[in-house]
């Protein structure tokens, strides 16, 4: 909103007004625009492309769509450059999802339309089917060019749209690659055939966490990008700083420690409202836009270390670094036939877990938790970290750790493998 400047445009294949009614999604993969024929035309991206793909595969429950819905079977067309971020803007909420209004005024959104699945069993099989990628041939790779001070690499992450890379380098400097559309690259994705280009502003300005009073060793360094890529939250261990992707420029700093924040999350509709993992393992929901902590969320014994919203459940799910529960085995040794009784002797032990925990995004309340038991005779180190992340359908979980790795189905938990 803030550049004049023509970003992109699409063909339609025409059949529009000539002041059509435009509306995004709440992810801003999708566009539905008013035809001549009082019909609808959904426009596509990518991501949208493969939403829709995945709502075409599986059944519907015709029971929750309007019978005589005016909406008819859309046209589906890309839209958009791989440059363009179309989201929400900090200061700004999404726009709602575009409705489909039967004729008897019936309004439901996209949100509310559910895919059904026919035969569960056959359709976890079908997804879950994993391919091994164990052959040199299979992989490539490409040195990313660095003309900065060369630091060990913190964190790494590619941008939403993947046209760029964000790494947070040990020093608190941020650092972006950007790969170019060109004859080579036609798309403008990240490729191992063409090398990106480490992009800096004009005014030479990094991006750099506030590392004061903080030590280097202690410090655990996160950050998050926003939805539309234009905002990134991050810290190195002392204040929370957030950046503006397009200038480079410090927007605000906020949260001196302690307690220092080891895992940051936007929320995938609102950009003003961020999840703040701690090192004291409460998990803080802050309000950018008033600076204010909405509520603080407690299930956790240590530091937060992962932290993932699911957008369809309206869910957040956080994991925690590893647990030592410790407890007293008793058994019946030996008969005291001096004393007349029986003596219990016993051992103590311990048992090394996991902890995942589901909030609601509506009240923050726990929905649930689950318990992940490290395999026996595997000792996981003291810095050993869970991360979670959501699958595309919003729905199944991966769970990451050193000593494994597991898929859930949300938000009961339920391991699936």
């Amino acid at each position: 909103m803030d550049n004049l400047n023509l970003l992109t445009s699409t063909p339609a294949d025409g059949g529009l007004p000539p002041s059509p009614c435009i509306r995004f999604n709440k992810e801003g993969t999708l566009l539905a625009v008013s035809t001549d024929d009082n019909g609808v035309k959904i426009l596509a991206n990518s991501d949208g492309v493969r939403f829709l793909r995945t709502v075409e595969n599986r059944s519907f429950d015709a029971s929750r769509v309007a019978p005589a819905a005016i909406v008819k079977a859309p046209s589906v067309g890309p839209f958009g450059s791989n440059n363009a971020t179309i989201g929400t803007t900090i200061g700004d909420r999404a726009a709602p999802v575009a409705a489909i209004v039967g004729t008897n005024n019936d309004a439901r959104t996209l949100a509310d339309i559910k895919p059904r699945i026919t035969d569960e069993s056959a359709e976890k099989s079908r997804i879950w089917k994993l391919t091994e990628i164990n052959e040199p041939s299979q992989c490539r790779s490409l040195r990313l060019p660095d003309s900065l001070t060369a630091m060990r690499v913190s964190r790494l992450i590619y941008t939403n749209s993947g046209v760029a890379i964000l790494a947070l380098a040990s020093n608190a400097v941020h650092k972006l690659w950007k790969w170019q559309r060109n004859d080579r690259n036609v798309t403008g994705k990240a490729t191992t055939s063409v090398a990106p280009q480490l992009w800096l502003p004009s005014s030479g300005i990094l991006m750099t966490n506030d590392i004061s009073d903080t030590n280097p060793e202690d410090a655990v360094p996160c950050f998050a990008l926003s939805k539309n890529d234009s905002y990134v939250m991050s810290a190195s261990g002392g204040k929370i700083s957030l950046f503006n992707m397009m200038t480079f420029k410090t927007m605000t700093t906020f949260m001196p420690p302690p307690p220092a924040a080891t895992f940051l999350a936007f929320h995938p509709q609102d950009n003003n409202i961020i999840a703040i993992g701690m090192d004291d393992s409460s998990i803080q929901i802050y309000n950018v836009r008033v600076d204010e902590v909405k509520t603080k969320l407690k299930g956790h014994q240590k530091r937060i270390t992962g932290l993932a919203f699911s957008h369809t459940l309206n869910v957040l799910v956080s994991s925690g670094a590893d647990s030592q529960l410790k407890f007293r085995v008793i058994g019946v040794d030996r008969v005291n036939l001096v004393k007349g009784r029986r003596e219990s002797l016993g051992r103590n032990d311990s048992l090394e877990f996991m902890l995942l925990c589901v909030w609601s995004t509506d009240g923050w309340e726990k929905q649930a938790s689950k318990f992940l038991q490290i395999p026996n005779g595997r000792a996981a180190s003291p810095h050993a970290e869970t991360r979670v992340q959501f699958h595309l359908d919003q729905i199944h979980l991966l769970a990451v750790h050193e000593t494994q790795i597991a898929i859930f189905e949300a938000p009961k938990l339920e391991c699936l493998k």
